[in-house]
């Protein structure tokens, strides 16, 4: 194991699975990617993708190296999905967010919205979930990465990731959302499926449409990756290109579909004349920011009947969030360095301020509302040697997932005020679990 130098007091890595994450984390320079390995997963399918044009275009998309979390934490964040996957469905809380959300979201289709992201820091008092994000990219790239992993050393090659079926578990999910959607359809197997971005070409998550639609139509179905100028809408059917659409993968940030491109796509959704997933009435639910107030207003999760367990779980894994309204503006400017401040209906850390980094003026848009503050939550860090220089990343996780079950999770390692695929040496990083030992216990 190629190790960091660490100080003789943390030399020996204790029981407890998430010092030990940590220390590895700190400690374990490991290379873990096989780039002929992650060459072959690319390129597999039958398409244009290329390995060589996308480090070219995309060189810090993935990162060379490994995140080490602890079975404990993995679990942690696992639960207080569960628990918010089955508030979630209660008529109170629908009730309380739907409140504030676009008339769009109170259509409610069948279809349970694919691909919903936990994502989460690993702050001092244990996982931290930041935000839900209700069209989670990465998923099917993550898959491949965690494919072309390598073990580096013997102790490493214990905690590598069994090989499990995702993509499969992907695929599934697409068939599992028609049949949700379609239970009349028994006899009429899910067949034509779109992709679909603003101008999809020049996202950076491209080469991951490329790799759904070679998924797709390996197994079978027509798929093609399109963008809203190429849906037609007659009133009956929607349509791509002429050609009739069973499902749409909505990779779209416009949640309410309330943008003029949009409209074929709104109108054949509310018409229930194609499967759209993930929809808007999903984001409105999950990934609405105002939504992390609601979760994380203790008395009303008691008024709702939820156990002290239940609301300590919440209440300490969600960091506190509250909305900006016109009131508590000076509070909030004097407070501005313990807040991260975030639009209702933001994505990829666009307009997006670390207190400590705000102007005045800024702050000035802000305080018109539309946002709301977080308390800051330090992410935990990976330490690396980049060109033979130690470089600390910052490092969150996310959590694939689809119907309260965990997919997937994933790492994105970074440096600066947010997540960037910019930094070398950092990107997507695959998720090593840290075993916790048999004397330790649970580890919780």
């Amino acid at each position: 194991m190629n190790l960091l130098p660490l100080s003789p007091a943390t030399d020996l890595l204790p029981a407890d699975c998430r010092a030990t994450a940590e220390l590895l984390n700190r400690g374990c320079a490991c290379v873990s990617v096989d780039h002929a390995s992650l060459k072959r997963a690319l390129e597999a399918g039958a398409g244009s993708l290329s390995h060589a044009d996308l480090l070219a275009t995309r060189p810090h998309l993935f990162s060379d190296s490994m995140v080490f979390v602890s079975q404990a934490h993995l679990l942690h964040m696992a639960r207080l999905i569960s628990l918010i996957e089955r508030l979630v469905v209660r008529p109170e809380y629908r009730e309380r967010v739907l409140a504030y959300a676009p008339p769009v979201a109170r259509h409610e289709p069948r279809a349970a919205g694919v691909f919903l992201g936990y994502d989460f820091h690993l702050g001092p008092d244990g996982p931290q979930l930041i935000e839900i994000n209700s069209n989670a990219g990465g998923a099917l790239l993550n898959a491949r990465l965690l494919s072309a992993q390598r073990a580096c050393c013997a102790p490493v090659a214990r905690m590598m990731p069994a090989p499990l079926p995702v993509e499969e578990t992907f695929l599934d999910m697409f068939h599992e959302e028609w049949q949700l959607a379609r239970p009349a359809a028994v006899n009429r197997p899910l067949a034509r499926v779109v992709i679909v971005d603003e101008r999809p070409a020049e996202q950076y998550l491209a080469p991951e449409f490329e790799l759904f639609r070679q998924l797709f139509v390996a197994h079978g179905l027509v798929a093609v990756v399109a963008e809203p100028a190429d849906f037609s809408f007659d009133g009956k059917a929607l349509r791509c290109r002429g050609e009739v659409v069973d499902l749409v993968y909505n990779r779209l940030t416009d949640f309410a579909l309330g943008e003029p491109q949009n409209r074929a796509l709104r109108e054949a959704y509310l018409a229930d004349a194609v499967v759209l997933t993930p929809h808007p009435r999903v984001h409105a639910l999950f990934a609405d920011k105002r939504n992390l107030v609601a979760l994380g207003d203790d008395h009303w999760l008691r008024e709702l009947g939820l156990s002290e367990a239940e609301r300590r779980l919440l209440t300490s894994g969600i960091p506190r969030t509250e909305e900006v309204v016109a009131q508590g503006v000076e509070a909030f400017w004097t407070s501005r360095r313990q807040w991260f401040f975030k639009p209702f209906a933001g994505f990829g850390s666009r307009a997006t301020y670390r207190g400590d980094k705000l102007t005045r003026r800024v702050f000035e848009e802000v305080s018109r509302g539309g946002y709301v503050a977080q308390a800051v939550v330090a992410p935990s860090e990976r330490r690396l040697l980049i060109d033979g220089v130690e470089q600390d990343f910052k490092l969150d996780l996310r959590n694939y997932v689809y119907r309260g079950a965990v997919q997937l999770v994933s790492a994105r390692l970074y440096r600066g005020q947010t997540t960037n695929f910019r930094t070398p040496g950092g990107g997507f990083a695959a998720v090593f679990p840290v075993p916790c030992q048999e004397e330790s216990g649970d580890c919780e």
